[in-house]
């Protein structure tokens, strides 16, 4: 699939330019003058078609509203892990190690040359490649979630605390043959061959443990 490009920057001249080139080169490049616009697109890209596509973010640093840090900092939330390429018309070393702790594979400063963001985005979109396996793993963990009952997400909150059978059945206030099924489900729906491969899967959906009642 034709690999995706978002360009988030609210100077109009600054973000058509970048736009033009992308499109040049044969990218699917989508450009958004405010964050909030970007997310309410790149939500529903992640979700379905991001887990087919590589894509990457260019991204100005200096924004009204949120600005870049703001915009790494909500993709991180939503576990997307994206490459972002970063620019801004006043660079300065302490900027540069901030965007790239906040996860930035490159930083650049405007006026960025063609052959300069060309080359970060052949890069990030590279990367991001590497990574499409680990999205579908993740969007198919959520998914398995997703199709637990209730009980069966309290009892799986309950065995990755490390409770043996006998305390997830008083915890529950069911009987040990019934605790031990509703184990037996929540490892058969979340394709775990043991109990480290669910707390695993756990970790990566970041659902915490419950250790005791």
């Amino acid at each position: 699939m034709t690999p995706a490009v978002f360009v988030v920057d609210d100077d109009d001249a600054v973000r058509a330019s970048v736009l033009n080139l992308l499109a040049a080169e044969g990218y699917d490049a989508r450009g958004f003058a405010a964050a909030g616009a970007f997310f309410d697109v790149f939500d529903a890209f992640s979700g379905t078609e991001g887990l087919g596509t590589a894509s990457c973010l260019v991204c100005d640093m200096h924004m009204p509203g949120p600005d870049g840090l703001e915009v790494a900092a909500g993709l991180a939330r939503r576990g997307t892990g994206i490459p972002i390429i970063f620019m801004t018309g006043f660079g300065s070393i302490p900027m540069s190690v901030q965007a790239m702790k906040a996860g930035a594979m490159e930083f650049l400063t405007k006026p960025v040359a063609p052959e300069a963001l060309l080359a970060a985005v052949r890069d990030a979109l590279a990367a991001d490649q590497a990574g499409l396996a680990a999205r579908r793993e993740l969007a198919d963990l959520r998914q398995r979630h997703a199709s637990l009952t209730p009980r069966e997400r309290e009892t799986m909150e309950l065995v990755i605390g490390g409770l043996l059978n006998k305390q997830v059945a008083d915890a529950l206030g069911v009987s040990e043959i019934m605790a031990k099924t509703h184990k037996r489900k929540v490892m058969e729906k979340m394709g775990a061959r043991s109990l480290p491969d669910l707390v695993r899967s756990a970790e990566r959906l970041h659902i915490t443990r419950t250790r005791s009642r």
